[in-house]
């Protein structure tokens, strides 16, 4: 495997690449890396594709610019657009999962001459609107706690995470997990609380995350801190305003989605199921696969069913 440094302006993205042949675009999630695609970089560069995975903006080896306006939907399209330009020639298919998900969406709206073809892990295309996601869900939880309210203030979530990185990493992918209640996440806690008031910190970690796996992310998350990816958090009541041009507009592209049964994104809103229709949005949707038993780490969860999932959806281009 290879690594390049791709130029977005002034931001330099670090780019793990490997294989020859058409362009599979991978772009990773909150809070992840690169290496969250391993086994689908090594498994689809073995079946006649180049395979990039971008440490996004914020992340790694990437650029980690301080203002949170760096890091509105639009500024990150423009990064995938950019390895897609010098990796592709200009086209790709994408893939994103987590915050990945809604960039890859975005993409295909913002670059539709660049993206070929979409598949979202996790969190399924929502049209843009006049409210942030972030506005809606304050309403919601009006009155307890909700994580990505707590993330807005500059700093506060910042020094919790940052107090003991590894606990900090192992706690969070634990409550996501398919091996991890789903109330772990959500639990129902005063406004006031902190983001690990509740959480659990695994002894062992489950075998889906070697050690030797965790420890890449922690040398990450020590070297480079939490405040750039905190930031795509808030600047996401950024992103309507500047993404007027495309709002209300569905994703036209052949498209996709794939999630584990036991996502917590699944029930973000509560008494809703956001996986009930995945394609609702999409003018060209092929499909969905629900992993069973999985969470929200879907690709690092369930490596093979997952690589199946996006194969049956690649062989229909």
């Amino acid at each position: 495997m290879d690594f390049t440094t791709v130029h977005n302006g002034d931001i330099a993205l670090n780019v793990a690449i490997e294989g020859k042949g058409p362009l599979i675009l991978c772009v990773h999630g909150w809070p992840e890396l690169w290496y969250s695609w391993r086994h689908q970089i090594r498994h689809f560069s073995e079946r006649g594709y180049m395979v990039a995975a971008m440490d996004v903006r914020g992340y790694g080896n990437s650029s980690r610019p301080e203002p949170v306006e760096a890091y509105t939907m639009r500024n990150l399209a423009s990064d995938v657009a950019a390895v897609a330009n010098h990796f592709g020639g200009g086209k790709a298919i994408l893939l994103g999962h987590d915050w990945g998900a809604p960039i890859v969406w975005t993409s295909a709206l913002l670059h539709p001459g660049i993206v070929t073809a979409v598949i979202g892990l996790s969190v399924p295309f929502t049209p843009i609107g006049d409210l942030s996601f972030v506005d809606i869900a304050t309403k919601i939880y009006a009155g307890r706690f909700f994580y990505q309210s707590y993330f807005q203030a500059e700093g506060v979530a910042e020094a919790e995470l940052e107090a003991d990185i590894p606990a900090s990493l192992r706690k969070i992918y634990f409550a996501a997990s398919g091996d991890a209640r789903p109330e772990i996440w959500f639990a129902d806690k005063p406004a006031d609380a902190k983001f690990f008031d509740g959480m659990i910190d695994p002894q062992p970690f489950p075998a889906w995350m070697s050690t030797a796996d965790l420890d890449v992310y922690v040398s990450a998350f020590r070297k480079t801190g939490f405040r750039g990816p905190l930031n795509r958090y808030r600047a996401q009541r950024l992103d309507p305003g500047q993404l007027t041009a495309i709002k209300g507009k569905p994703v036209t592209q052949p498209s996709y989605f794939i999630a584990g049964e036991r996502d917590i994104v699944r029930r973000i809103i509560p008494g809703s199921d956001r996986y009930a229709d995945p394609g609702a949005a999409c003018t060209d949707f092929r499909g969905s696969v629900i992993i069973p038993k999985v969470g929200h780490w879907v690709q690092q969860e369930a490596p093979a069913e997952t690589n199946a999932a996006i194969e049956e959806f690649l062989s229909g281009l």
